[in-house]
């Protein structure tokens, strides 16, 4: 570029232009009369501007870059490159400080970087030539510049040309793609790691990426960091796509796919760590879950024969981890990846099915499982320039007595198409006769009941039961009582034997509705089973559901004989119509008063408040002491003040909940002072669902129990509770502690 400046300062006649291409706001002349001063005079800066846009635009870079590259075989001076290559991807910046908001359009970055890569693909081309020719020739200058830009934070303006051009070249000429490997593997490690995402985020494929890298990873230690750990588990700011190509790239060729079974470890591992999931933020566990599926689905069935063991300890860790956490969206999490994991090392078996609600996320991470990848496209030097060759020609060509499946399937569209206006032709079948199934009958009493949910599977009669059910239990109370335990046993470990829409729906309400019916006996049969063992996380969080909504139904005040059928009638007596002497005479008489009687306004009617005793008195202790007494024991597979603390939030709100609705009852306050110590024993507990579990338990304790019961029999509770609120005001408590 020297040489080049030089050159035209020497032919140019220094004057200023009829029409100046810049406005005269610098200073004609230095003000200064040092020697050492470094303005230029206007006159100057003009030509010199002329000059390089002209050297621009008549491919002066590609010339100097060629230049460049031939005097690097001969091993030129690395002071007058390193100028060089400064001088090249900066002079975009020396222009714009020199010119400020006077700079021309060719100079500004977005258009001058473009430029430089229309120019790097003459530099590859002229090199291409050159090797084909049997000369020798040094590419990396080129992947220095290329190399400078990209971490000057330029590379989406130089890869948007540069990617679209070498994806083009490197399809059918092994030597483009052989120089476009080189082209990478020599740029400098200090900048290998945004060359290396620019072209994973502009590559429109795996396929194309891993013909524009080759096997950089394996070759270069930088690149395979910045593949394998940086863009995978130290951030998560790539798209799905980038994704995509990222992985696919490490699947497509056999001496990288023991780098795609590396990441799927140790995407499996920061999976499976608890630490993980609880320190890390939601987004960062979605882009990690995104890899997983990705990678499993790259992987063949020898690679999960030989790994099976590893990813099943895995998936159990994290699925662990994951479903203990109260985020939903965690836990949703969770149950797809081990889901997937599940269904591509159980084949054969059973695999893991969970339900959760199916929205654009889920599917998406589904979706990712089934992915096909195409071959990479490499091209060995006896291929190239066989484009006529038999290969490239039509199946149909090669046998012309077949049919291509294309135009097979085509034909036969057309045939089944002109078929379809002969079937007017055919005469209806006579279906007057026919009779509609008949449905299955559900059953009537309730040991039938146990009898069908328990025996052998009837799917169409099992249905019907679950649907009738809780108004069988309404109707037949006396029969219910009998069998109470036993069917709320049967419900409490019933199975979804066939798909039902509101399966959970109606098994809870058959629960609360028997527990309405029986309350002590099933009450006491639920909170035992509470805490034993055998019991799954999901169970025992359906017991406290049950309890809870049975506590309400029971507190509500019900009219006098609302419960009563109504096909059930009163005695009365038969009145002939034609007897005047036989009407009530109240009656007769209420109705001349009201004739004879004027009113002026008539006020709205005031409906009067149904009363009714709380029926949830007298066995609110069954429902509440057997569940508070119990929680500091952990068992084999049940531990509230460990890994199961979303189980203790749920347990401190439905304590809160039972306690509210036994307000006004003589067994409160006793609860009230059970619930506050429980509450104490509790309130430095890390978990924030379980701390706002605790709050709702002292509100539901001041809202329940009278104030001179509380200050009559837990003065000093109240004043620790006081205390312990006035810190949780402050933020100390209900913020989660850093670690």
């Amino acid at each position: 570029m020297n040489k080049a400046l030089g050159t035209g300062m020497k032919n140019t006649q220094w004057f200023l232009p009829s029409t100046p291409s810049f406005p005269c706001s610098w200073d004609r002349s230095c003000q200064c009369n040092s020697s050492s001063c470094l303005k230029v005079p206007i006159f100057c800066l003009v030509k010199i501007v002329d000059i390089l846009e002209q050297f621009l635009r008549e491919g002066g870079l590609s010339a100097l870059m060629w230049e460049v590259c031939q005097q690097q075989a001969q091993a030129a001076s690395p002071e007058l490159q390193e100028t060089l290559l400064n001088k090249v991807v900066c002079l975009p910046d020396h222009l714009s400080n020199k010119l400020q908001g006077e700079n021309l359009p060719i100079f500004l970055p977005q258009n001058y970087f473009p430029l430089l890569g229309t120019e790097i693909i003459q530099v590859l081309q002229r090199i291409s030539d050159s090797l084909r020719g049997g000369l020798d020739c040094s590419i990396s200058f080129v992947s220095q510049v290329l190399g400078k830009v990209c971490v000057h934070g330029r590379r989406k303006e130089i890869l948007s040309t540069l990617v679209p051009c070498l994806t083009d070249l490197t399809k059918s000429d092994c030597i483009w793609q052989r120089m476009c490997w080189r082209l990478v593997e020599c740029v400098p490690d200090r900048w290998m790691e945004a060359v290396v995402c620019g072209f994973v985020q502009t590559a429109p494929g795996a396929d194309v990426l891993s013909r524009l890298l080759g096997n950089l990873v394996v070759k270069n230690k930088k690149a395979q960091f910045v593949v394998t750990q940086k863009l995978l588990l130290l951030q998560y700011s790539c798209p799905t796509a980038m994704l995509q190509n990222l992985l696919g790239y490490l699947a497509l060729d056999n001496s990288r796919r023991f780098l795609l079974l590396k990441v799927l470890q140790e995407l499996m591992e920061t999976w499976a760590s608890s630490s993980a999931v609880k320190h890390s933020p939601v987004e960062q566990q979605l882009y990690i879950s995104k890899a997983i599926l990705i990678c499993l689905s790259h992987l063949k069935d020898v690679e999960i024969d030989s790994h099976r063991q590893e990813l099943f300890t895995c998936m159990m860790e994290g699925m662990k981890c994951h479903l203990d956490s109260n985020l939903p969206r965690i836990r949703c999490l969770g149950m797809i990846v081990a889901e997937s994991i599940s269904s591509r090392i159980n084949t054969d078996g059973p695999i893991l099915k969970f339900q959760y609600e199916e929205d654009d996320e889920t599917r998406e991470l589904k979706s990712l499982l089934t992915q096909m990848l195409s071959p990479p496209s490499v091209i060995s030097p006896l291929d190239e320039g066989r484009k006529d060759s038999p290969s490239a020609v039509t199946e149909a060509e090669l046998k012309p007595g077949r049919k291509p499946l294309a135009a097979a399937c085509a034909v036969s569209e057309e045939g089944s198409d002109s078929e379809l206006d002969s079937d007017d032709d055919f005469i209806p079948y006579d279906m007057s006769a026919d009779k509609e199934l008949k449905k299955t009958k559900a059953p009537l009493y309730i040991r039938d009941c146990i009898e069908v949910l328990t025996g052998p599977e009837d799917m169409d009669k099992w249905e019907a039961t679950m649907r009738v059910l809780e108004t069988l239990i309404q109707r037949n109370t006396a029969a219910t009582q009998e069998v109470s335990v036993e069917l709320a046993k049967v419900l409490l470990h019933l199975e979804e034997k066939t798909y039902i829409d509101d399966f959970v729906e109606l098994r809870q309400k058959a629960l609360v509705t028997v527990t309405i019916t029986d309350p002590i006996p099933v009450a006491q049969y639920l909170t035992s089973q509470f805490y034993s063992m055998n019991y799954s996380l999901r169970q025992r969080m359906d017991i406290l559901d049950v309890l809870a909504l049975a506590a309400q139904e029971l507190s509500r005040p019900k009219a006098p004989g609302k419960n009563k059928p109504s096909s059930i009638q009163t005695p009365c007596i038969q009145i002939l119509p034609g007897s005047d002497s036989s009407k009530d005479w109240r009656k007769i008489v209420d109705e001349r008063i009201k004739s004879k009687t004027r009113r002026f306004a008539k006020g709205q009617s005031q409906v009067e408040l149904v009363c009714a005793p709380n029926k949830f008195s007298s066995v609110a202790g069954h429902f509440f002491f057997p569940l508070i007494q119990n929680f500091d024991r952990p068992l084999v597979t049940f531990d509230l003040l460990g890994d199961d603390h979303f189980v203790l939030g749920r347990l401190a709100h439905t304590l809160a909940i039972l306690l509210y609705f036994a307000v006004n009852t003589v067994v409160a306050a006793a609860m009230g002072k059970a619930l506050l110590e429980f509450v104490w024993a509790l309130r430095f507990h890390t978990d924030s669902y379980v701390r706002q579990g605790l709050l709702s338990c002292i509100s539901s304790t001041l809202l329940s129990v009278p104030s001179d019961r509380l200050l009559e029999d837990v003065t000093e509770e109240l004043v620790e509770t006081q205390a312990w609120l006035a810190d949780a005001v402050e933020g100390i408590l209900l913020l989660p502690q850093m670690q």
